[in-house]
């Protein structure tokens, strides 16, 4: 027997057994959802459930689900695992295309999750380039694609401002200049951070509704400071860049891994989609949805929803204390990724509220995420009402493939929605039907 097939053992191993473990202790299968969720009480995981699609991709003619009123078409096909959509001020739309890497395997549970995720699709070798797409005719398919922006490093979140293209590489914030309509950015740009490399890669980019801030989610390195805090600095936080100063400060931390961000109209506030710790439980902590306060910090590694400890943490009971209580749970281990707001009126059935992109979980006997949903709002805050569906069908009923994992989502050109598919590697454009 070789080395191959001693590992391909052990991650079947490792997977198998946590599953059925989790089974034998009894699977929660009620969502952890709304303003009060109900979380499950903790069940630390000795070997972390394993367990992932294999991605397959979608068959000619094959498209994800849309709700009752809406539509589905490819709007750009054939990319490199799209990961987040930017539309400039003509209409032109940026697709960011970037893939994690593997980072060091130690371990046999290293190789088996590395394994799993190279299975679905997760870890490679990553296009480091954004693409644009144009659309000329109006009939909802781009077929205009050139390649925008090149050699950089996982480039993510992208924001237009003053003819200046910022883009989030996991190095750093980059600025690069910009004419209207031009298909393609040379030059090595201008440095604006930078970031440690590593662990949660994602730089979300969002402009302050005047133009005068960019902010900037930094997710952690680890699941809970697993290599030590000192490794987690200046990490699970959202920074706030001054365009005038340059200068940069954290705007809030304590967030594992804030991905989406979004303005709220009617309120101004900030808003964020987190991703929550792993090993605990199926719904244990959920993701969530939240509004972020300047100053205000949300517990990671400390605790969770709140003040809820994390026993596995050493802790600080005065961190704890000033935890804030996030806004809105999404369930566990959804990944809740993409973040857009979306008001009434684009899309027939859906009033004001969040839509988010959820990528679809591992850490789960019973997975969770791989669709696109829409949490409804009033007066400025989550209504309490469950997600609704916007696109599913993205998993197969007996969880075994994935044609597709949703991320990135925007409103695009002429009232649509428009979703990055990473494993589909597609973008998907969403109307009314």
């Amino acid at each position: 027997m070789g080395l191959s097939d001693i590992f391909a053992r052990i991650v079947a191993l490792i997977g198998a057994g946590a599953i059925l473990l989790r089974r034998m202790e009894g699977s929660v299968d009620v969502p952890a959802l709304g303003h009060a969720p109900a979380i499950p009480l903790a069940k630390p995981q000795g070997i972390p459930t394993l367990k992932m699609p294999t991605a397959r991709g979608w068959a000619p003619g094959h498209v994800p689900v849309a709700a009752p009123g809406l539509k589905v078409n490819a709007f750009a096909p054939v990319l490199k695992h799209p990961r987040w959509i930017h539309v400039l001020p003509n209409g032109d739309v940026l697709a960011s295309e970037a893939l994690g890497d593997a980072g060091k395997i130690k371990t046999a549970f290293d190789y088996a999750m590395y394994s799993t995720m190279k299975r679905a699709a997760a870890v490679g070798t990553s296009p480091n380039r954004i693409t644009l797409l144009r659309d000329r005719d109006g009939d909802g398919v781009a077929e205009t694609r050139e390649v925008f922006l090149d050699n950089q490093a996982q480039p993510f979140g992208m924001a237009m401002l003053d003819d200046t293209l910022y883009v989030g590489n996991t190095d750093g914030v980059m600025a690069f200049p910009y004419a209207d309509g031009q298909t393609r950015i040379a030059g090595p740009g201008r440095r604006l951070t930078t970031f440690k490399s590593g662990g949660h890669w994602t730089r979300s980019i969002l402009a302050s509704p005047d133009g005068t801030r960019l902010y900037i989610g930094v997710g952690s390195l680890s699941n809970i400071g697993d290599e030590g805090l000192v490794a987690e600095e200046g990490r699970a936080a959202i920074y706030e860049l001054d365009r005038a100063t340059g200068q940069s400060r954290m705007f809030a931390t304590g967030l594992r891994n804030p991905v989406g961000l979004a303005w709220q109209p009617e309120t101004g506030a900030l808003w964020t989609a987190v991703n929550e710790r792993d090993g605990l439980g199926d719904e244990t902590p959920p993701d969530y949805l939240t509004s972020v306060k300047d100053g205000g910090f949300y517990g990671w590694p400390y605790c969770y929803w709140g003040k809820t400890v994390d026993d596995r943490v050493p802790q600080d009971a005065a961190a704890v204390a000033t935890a804030i209580t996030p806004d809105y749970a999404l369930g566990g281990h959804t990944a809740s990724l993409g973040l857009c707001w979306l008001p009434a009126g684009i899309l027939p059935g859906f009033g004001d509220g969040m839509v988010i992109g959820q990528h679809g979980s591992w850490n789960r006997s019973k997975l969770s995420g791989y669709k696109v949903v829409f949490v409804p709002f009033a007066d400025g805050k989550p209504t309490g009402e469950p997600p609704r569906d916007i696109l599913s069908g993205f998993l197969a009923p007996d969880e075994k493939v994935s044609y597709g994992r949703p991320v990135g989502v925007t409103i695009g050109p002429d009232n649509c929605l428009l979703v990055a598919d990473d494993v589909g590697d597609v973008i998907w454009r969403v109307t009314a039907a």
